[in-house]
């Protein structure tokens, strides 16, 4: 079924590069035969797509865990502008924000987070901050004081709540554009 229905769109589909994914809030993720020309295709509990990790449970998990270390590689990356004592501690933070945060925080519009990921997220944006003000590990300093220190507050979550009402916004105006030009059509 689905050979022909992809044949009459003209398209061919490769039984080796095609795997299917069953998403359930199951514990074990139920099986799937799907086969094209005699050949079972692959099931996969995760795929990536377009840069997003997309698990068989349905959480970000992976996805969060994911961007954290692209974040962390980043920054390792552009450690001698975001560490310098040279540079102003502004400077710094819009660094950080031009090129940490948009990788940690791709897509975090479709993002449906529990305490667990916000305090993963929180975590890492105290880890960056911490490398930026070169406060060793063994410092004794709360997240309270870093933030004074640096004259900052979280703000990874507020971003993440932001981007969400912003992206709502945009599919809400689309639905009423839609009926608009509907209307207009008629």
């Amino acid at each position: 079924m689905v050979k022909e229905e992809s044949r009459k769109k003209g398209l061919e589909l490769n039984s080796q590069k095609t795997e299917v994914m069953v998403i359930s809030r199951k514990q074990e993720s139920p099986k799937c035969d799907i086969f094209i020309n005699e050949v079972k295709l692959k099931q996969t509990e995760k795929f990536n797509y377009l840069g997003t990790i997309i698990s068989n449970d349905g959480k970000i998990n992976r996805e969060i865990s994911a961007r954290t270390a692209q974040a962390k590689i980043n920054f390792q990356k552009k450690k001698t502008i975001l560490t310098n004592k040279h540079i102003s501690i502004e400077t710094r933070k819009t660094a950080r924000q031009c090129y940490i945060e948009p990788v940690l925080m791709y897509e975090c519009e479709a993002w449906t987070i529990s305490k667990l990921i916000q305090n993963k997220l929180e975590a890492t944006e105290m880890w960056i901050l911490r490398r930026m003000l070169r406060i060793p590990w063994t410092a004794k300093k709360t997240n309270e004081r870093v933030l004074n220190e640096a004259n900052k507050r979280r703000s990874l979550v507020k971003t993440r709540r932001k981007r969400q009402a912003t992206f709502l916004g945009h599919v809400m105006r689309r639905e009423k554009t839609e009926t608009f030009c509907n209307i207009r059509k008629v």
